[in-house]
């Protein structure tokens, strides 16, 4: 057995100690977030009314909310402006498919709407001459193992998002804080999705 001289020894171990600590450490950091990559479908059981609860602000906005005994639709408060879309899709539909991409995450909901959420820590800036061509956006990070999003629509409100998974990851429970350009008080919401294979 031929052992290596000392300085050829301890060349080696710098240059292979650093690759070999930076490759743990990659890995711990990739390990420390949840994956909520997956396809979901809302548990009606465990999520907020939708409608309920866009009474509940518009009530505390002081706003008078007419329903009809006969009215009994679970959307009554789906569609509107283009610039509202993200909204509804956040509130009504009834599935979600997260794919990571290189930079966040891409959000997928019914009818093929998908919107990607950065993760990056971009900016957006925009030029008054693209008033007219704003797109909704969306940043996020992670945070105690919570995924925390903040979205920006076109209609220049905001939500605030939580996604929390539940139940050893078969659940993802999203709270949401959103305050649509036209209102006044904010619409607190919460949606439960099951793990769907």
């Amino acid at each position: 057995m031929k052992i290596l001289p000392f300085p050829l020894l301890a060349a080696l171990r710098k240059l292979l100690l650093p690759l070999l600590l930076g490759c743990c450490a990659f890995s711990t950091a990739q390990d420390a977030n949840p994956v909520i990559d997956g396809h979901w479908r809302i548990n009606e059981e465990l999520s907020d009314n939708t409608d309920k609860q866009v009474e509940r602000a518009l009530r505390a906005a002081g706003e008078r909310v007419r329903r009809s005994w006969f009215d009994r639709r679970k959307d009554r408060y789906r569609g509107g402006p283009a610039d509202q879309e993200l909204y509804d899709r956040l509130s009504y539909d009834p599935v979600l498919t997260v794919t990571t991409i290189d930079d966040g995450y891409n959000f997928e909901y019914a009818d093929g709407y998908s919107r990607a959420v950065y993760t990056d820590n971009r900016s957006r800036a925009v030029s008054l001459t693209a008033l007219d061509s704003v797109e909704d956006f969306s940043l996020g990070h992670w945070e105690n193992g919570r995924f925390l999003v903040e979205a920006h629509p076109r209609d220049g409100g905001h939500v605030s998002e939580t996604y929390t998974l539940l139940e050893g990851g078969a659940r993802l429970q999203v709270e949401l804080i959103a305050r649509p350009g036209t209102f006044s008080e904010d619409i607190e919401l919460k949606r439960v999705y099951d793990k769907q294979p």
